[in-house]
């Protein structure tokens, strides 16, 4: 089958390989040349992948019997409608339906609307005089949010963007002064979890949950970005996510699929809830319509060989085979390098020379973003995230290694996070959780699925059926 993958970001060299394993022919469609989907596509084209009539005609040129959208921008622009109309079945919602990210507003306002469980309180001012009545109503720490599209870098968050409501309120009015949206939300505290989930008109497919790293710096500081990198547990929950916190997020998942159809708004592609586990349970931050970036490398990595294309396939065209919904049980761990600065003023420009074949002899994969050839082996660093290395093994902290491991066959100037992974962190995380939960607890050792890499798979792991 031949398959048309909008964007040219390591997500979409990672589902491209996917689909490539499976057997798949793939063209791109994408702005920018990305060396990896260079390698693996039959044929490339640099069109703006916001232009549906251009995207529809590439599609059309290369007689794609099918296509998936990478990113939130294509979503938010009509393409997957501009491709269904012209009898490309498609991954990825319409734009109507892709506002349960493109728009913050709309997402709250349904989900409210239609009663969905595990939303933060949220007031969306519509006029500049409003914003200071909406912030007095809080009566603790909040988040500004601008309704439209940010690509994961404008959020204000109390107590890391900002210390006093004003310097929040003035943020506020200048979104508003610009012709834009806001919503603010009450800030709610604990760890953060990724649950992305096939939906179609069969139902809701979960896929392993997956944590991943905003802030640009280690620890969790400095500014917000796309995504540092991310990690994935052996028996697809995490270290401090039971069986029964998954089940509550998938719930909202579910609940929310429901209240868009409730609504007239039909549903097939990825639906991705950011997820925050708080005392009471998780608390949904946000949805996106598509892969998370860096979060798909985890899950495709794990995709169990086979018919990639024919699960795609099935989202794009209403019904899907549990069968295909088939992940290994392994951990991973995704780190990407990027320009020095990533995340406040990044330097581009840099060279980086890749040893692939010693790199993937670590077990590591290598997914390329932003980055351009520059000659054999070597790639030459944009302003944004630029090569994702992925390890793969029986426990976090194990795939973590792997990756640190396959750092040393990376030559140039780049910026990593080397905790994403390590035992320090992962202990870290747990122990939060747990003093969030039972105030004043003693810290206890890190859980076996975390510390013990040869430890068998939780007992309480998921069965990967149909839900819905």
């Amino acid at each position: 089958m031949r398959w048309l993958v909008v964007g040219g970001g390591a997500r979409e060299h990672a589902i491209a390989a996917t689909l490539a394993r499976a057997g798949a022919r793939v063209a791109v469609a994408s702005a920018n040349a990305n060396p990896g989907l260079d390698r693996l596509a039959e044929t490339t084209a640099r069109v703006d992948p916001n232009d549906p009539e251009r995207v529809v005609a590439f599609a059309k040129k290369a007689r794609a019997e099918a296509a998936v959208i990478g990113p939130e921008a294509p979503l938010a622009a009509g393409v997957a409608d501009a491709l269904r109309a012209a009898e490309v079945p498609t991954v990825g919602p319409d734009r109507a339906a892709a506002r349960i990210e493109s728009s913050k507003g709309f997402c709250r306002e349904l989900l409210a609307r239609r009663g969905v469980p595990g939303q933060p309180r949220f007031s969306a001012p519509s006029r500049v005089e409003e914003v200071d009545a909406a912030i007095a109503g809080f009566d603790g720490p909040f988040v500004v949010k601008p309704d439209a599209l940010t690509a994961g870098k404008g959020v204000w968050v109390q107590g890391s963007d900002f210390t006093q409501p004003n310097e929040a309120a003035v943020y506020a009015k200048s979104i508003l002064l610009q012709g834009g949206r806001v919503v603010l939300e009450e800030k709610v505290v604990g760890e953060e979890f990724s649950l992305m989930a096939f939906v179609t008109d069969s139902g809701v497919h979960p896929m392993p949950l997956a944590q991943d790293f905003k802030r640009a710096l280690e620890g969790d500081q400095g500014g917000n970005t796309g995504g540092m990198g991310s990690y994935s547990q052996r028996d697809h929950l995490l270290p401090f996510v039971a069986a029964a916190d998954r089940d509550r997020a998938l719930e909202v998942v579910v609940r929310s699929v429901e209240a868009l159809r409730a609504e007239g708004l039909s549903y097939r592609g990825v639906l991705y809830g950011g997820f925050m586990l708080t005392a009471a349970g998780p608390r949904l931050l946000e949805f996106n319509a598509r892969f998370g970036d860096p979060e798909a490398m985890n899950v495709l990595t794990l995709y169990e060989e086979g018919n990639f294309d024919g699960l795609l396939y099935g989202i794009a065209t209403g019904r899907v085979d549990p069968n295909l919904l088939q992940f290994r049980r392994r951990a991973t761990v995704v780190k990407y390098l990027v320009p020095p600065g990533y995340g406040s003023r990044a330097q581009p420009g840099g060279l980086l020379s890749l040893d692939e074949e010693a790199i993937r002899a670590e077990g590591v994969q290598v997914y390329f973003g932003g980055v351009e050839a520059a000659g054999p082996g070597t790639v030459r660093l944009g302003s944004s995230r630029g090569v994702a290395l992925v390890g793969e093994a029986s426990a976090i902290f194990e795939a973590g290694v792997r990756v640190e491991a396959a750092l040393r066959h990376v030559r140039g100037e780049f910026y990593v996070r080397h905790d994403i992974g390590t035992k320090e962190d992962l202990a870290r995380r747990t122990e939060h959780m747990r003093q969030l939960l039972v105030p004043g607890a003693k810290a206890s050792p890190l859980p076996l699925s975390v510390a013990a890499p040869d430890a068998p798979p939780s007992s309480s792991a998921p069965a990967w059926q149909r839900v819905g």
